[in-house]
């Protein structure tokens, strides 16, 4: 190949003293798990961009350094792609100190891959008016070169995205720190439940400490509702058991490669009880080592200083005090 008429030609310049950057380059055969795999890098922390042109790689790369590792999804439906050009860019990049390149190929057999286009019901982008196997074959064909360059093969056939994700952080985790965070929230029934709640629980058979005038115009923050809700006799109880339930379940999330999770506390009107307990549940749970945030929505909404806030802990995550 003409390297001046190629794709990669202007790519990179003199290289530096700086650590090489960590470059995954994944791809395929569609259908294989590309764009999942990409998402998956991007929560593991890379700077994640799919179906970018080999043409504008150059561009890219070719700058100050970057902070975070990058991940590129290469799709064969772009106007540019090649095997060649694919082989020569990973040439180059190995070649080059400021990179340290890896190919992720996601592989997986024929006849899974004619099962999932059929039931997402899409055509394949190399199938033309044929039947998908002759597209998948196609492309399989022009891949091949580059497959036999991967530094990771991961064959997807049998694999849930569940199963991908598990996979791809042993070999491209960052952070082997990494922690799980975990957000509580109170809210207003009336004024719906919010999106992205992983574990929810109802405080509406509390005593509401709404009917008392003295305690109307406060919050779960203050002491003296704080109090009020405590001397309910059910609560002791309510609060120790999904206590109990949240620290249970909160290392098997993280063993799961969970790296988020939600919990959110609702009554009637989002200001005493379910504050409350947001406010409880998220000092305890500190104090068992988890990095936690707080979240009162309705409080916001009213411009409370005190809605939302972050509470930590040097314990490490797992630990019971």
């Amino acid at each position: 190949m003409n390297e001046s008429a190629s794709p990669n030609s202007t790519v990179l310049s003199a290289g530096s003293d700086a650590a090489p950057l960590r470059l995954v380059l994944v791809t395929g055969p569609s259908g294989a798990g590309r764009s999942t795999a990409i998402n998956v890098l991007e929560d593991l922390g890379y700077e994640a961009i799919d179906n970018l042109p080999l043409s504008l790689v150059p561009r890219l790369l070719d700058g100050p350094p970057r902070p975070a590792p990058l991940a590129l999804g290469l799709d064969v439906r772009n106007r540019d792609f090649s095997a060649s050009n694919v082989i020569e860019l990973i040439d180059r990049l190995t070649r080059h100190p400021r990179y340290a390149p890896e190919v992720l190929y996601l592989d997986c057999d024929s006849t899974t891959l004619v099962r999932r286009f059929n039931e997402t019901r899409r055509r394949h982008p190399m199938a033309g008016p044929g039947a998908p196997l002759d597209g998948i074959q196609e492309e399989k064909d022009l891949l091949a070169p580059i497959r036999v360059r991967a530094d990771v093969l991961v064959n997807t056939s049998e694999m849930s995205p569940h199963d991908l994700k598990a996979e791809l952080a042993r070999f491209f985790e960052t952070d082997h720190d990494r922690r799980l965070t975990v957000s509580v929230q109170s809210f207003s029934y009336k004024r719906g439940v919010p999106r992205g709640i992983d574990m929810m629980f109802d405080c509406r058979f509390l005593d509401n400490p709404h009917w008392e005038p003295a305690l109307r115009p406060q919050t779960g923050c203050d002491a003296d509702v704080q109090q009020f809700v405590r001397r309910d006799a059910r609560f002791e109880e309510f609060f120790t058991r999904v206590r109990d339930l949240i620290l249970f379940l909160l290392p098997a999330y993280l063993a799961e490669g969970k790296t988020h999770l939600a919990i959110g506390f609702g009554c009637t009107g989002g200001q005493h009880r379910s504050v409350t307990m947001t406010e409880f549940m998220s000092q305890t749970l500190a104090e068992h080592g988890w990095q936690v945030s707080k979240r009162h929505r309705e409080l916001e909404r009213r411009g409370d200083a005190a809605s939302q806030s972050t509470v930590s802990n040097s314990t490490p995550q797992g630990t019971q005090n």
